[in-house]
């Protein structure tokens, strides 16, 4: 089992993108569960993963993720998961000895742009990139779980 240890933050400008190694597809979708939720991620149309994550505990989360075929992962979207789906352009980069990446979400949650570093600890230390804007880590409306029942597009 692995710990999640993860800092969101909003993107204030553009500069990031000079900086990016690789892009994704993601097509993601939700199942709610007592203590926490399973999600179901296709990337790029060709790979599968199955995710289960704990509730919030103190900024970190228990995970377990699994590759499944992509065929079984296009059932569960259907049977299981809510039909609201997330659609993103997910970028990877690298920032002082760190790997970033962020999400540039797409249909309703369009033009929502949030940057993530996952940590090994959760006070260890890192450089913040100019292009980030405020931490948005504690917001849960910013945990791709609930932009599926609040998208951005709907946002005040």
């Amino acid at each position: 089992m692995a710990k999640e240890i993860e800092k969101k933050f909003l993107i204030k400008d553009d500069s990031w993108r000079n900086s990016v190694t690789k892009s994704v597809e993601i097509i993601q979708g939700y199942s709610f569960l007592d203590s926490g939720v399973f999600r179901i991620r296709i990337i790029n149309k060709e790979c599968a993963l199955l995710t289960i994550k704990s509730s919030d505990k103190n900024g970190v989360r228990n995970e377990f993720e699994y590759k499944i075929p992509l065929k079984d992962a296009n059932q569960m979207l259907e049977i299981f998961c809510q039909k609201v789906l997330i659609h993103k352009k997910r970028h990877h980069l690298f920032y002082k000895n760190h790997e970033w990446v962020i999400d540039e979400f797409l249909g309703d949650n369009a033009p929502l742009i949030v940057a993530e570093i996952e940590l090994s600890h959760i006070d260890e230390n890192f450089e913040k990139p100019s292009y980030l804007g405020r931490e948005v880590s504690q917001e849960t409306k910013y945990l791709n779980s609930n932009l599926i029942q609040n998208p951005f597009c709907k946002w005040q």
